[in-house]
């Protein structure tokens, strides 16, 4: 089973990632960190874009874990602008078989911006096919979903 973190917080090694390595524990993975790829918003369109790069990454993979702080009451604009991106580049249901976790934390996020984000990744999950297991927002959330991998 091929596993991968996408984790599209700029801290590479903070909450975001500690909930990866909670949920992800005794696992082999692979962490893909967006602050280290050049993303472009969609509609954009320059040459150093990686967004390819990132697409293939998920396309080999049989787990994808999203990993996202909570900025400004929702997703992070590194996560939104992966997903943003989708439309166009993959065919609807072209990434069934694969499963998609989410993480999604924050400092007292209220419980409609962890609705937000968990409606966000249900239907992004849906649209191409994945299976969508869950979602963690803090450790123990993380240890309680890592039983479903």
């Amino acid at each position: 089973m091929k596993i991968l973190f996408i984790n599209g917080s700029p801290n590479k090694n903070g909450n975001t990632a500690a909930l990866a390595k909670e949920l992800l524990r005794g696992k082999d993975y692979e962490t893909l960190s967006l602050t280290d790829h050049k993303i472009y918003s969609y509609g954009q369109s320059y040459a150093d874009d990686e967004m390819d790069l990132v697409l293939s990454k998920i396309k080999e993979a049989d787990v994808v874990v999203v990993g996202s702080p909570l900025y400004w009451h929702n997703i992070c604009g590194a996560v939104r602008d992966v997903l943003d991106r989708f439309y166009g580049l993959v065919d609807s249901g072209e990434l069934s078989g694969r499963t998609l976790f989410f993480l999604f934390q924050g400092a007292a996020p209220e419980q409609w911006m962890l609705e937000a984000g968990e409606y966000t990744m249900k239907r992004f999950a849906s649209l191409y096919g994945m299976s969508y297991v869950g979602m963690a927002t803090n450790r123990q959330e993380a240890k309680k979903l890592s039983e479903k991998l």
